[in-house]
């Protein structure tokens, strides 16, 4: 009987503490793309513009920057996602001599592209 007792003393002494009132976390927004500070469009070693998106780690990030370290890519923000996170994604990284280095990952095994 006094083991019950305690047990529910316990159930609703935890029970009260799960009650707190606290506001929701607001929904999450993605920011807005940001270009370059100089005026002129910045161009890979091809002369191409390079396209700004907003950068999102992923799951392989850190597999595909150490791809790209090895193939001499270095620098920036690091590889981000450029496709809908799942089992097949795609990572972009840019260079610091302005190369753009790709891989796609599927179900984290990546490949240059």
């Amino acid at each position: 009987m006094k083991r019950l007792f305690v047990l529910m003393a316990c159930a609703a002494l935890i029970g009260g503490c799960a009650k707190t009132s606290r506001a929701p976390m607001p929904a999450w927004k993605p920011v807005a793309a940001v270009a370059p500070a100089s005026a002129a469009p910045t161009v890979d070693a091809n002369g191409q513009p390079i396209e700004y998106i907003p950068f999102r780690a992923g799951v392989s990030s850190v597999t595909v920057e150490n791809m790209a370290k090895k193939e001499g890519c270095t620098g920036g923000q690091g590889a981000g996602l450029t496709s809908p996170a799942g089992p097949v994604e795609t990572y972009r990284m840019v260079c610091d001599n302005k190369r753009v280095y790709t891989a796609r990952c599927e179900m984290r095994q990546c490949k240059a592209m």
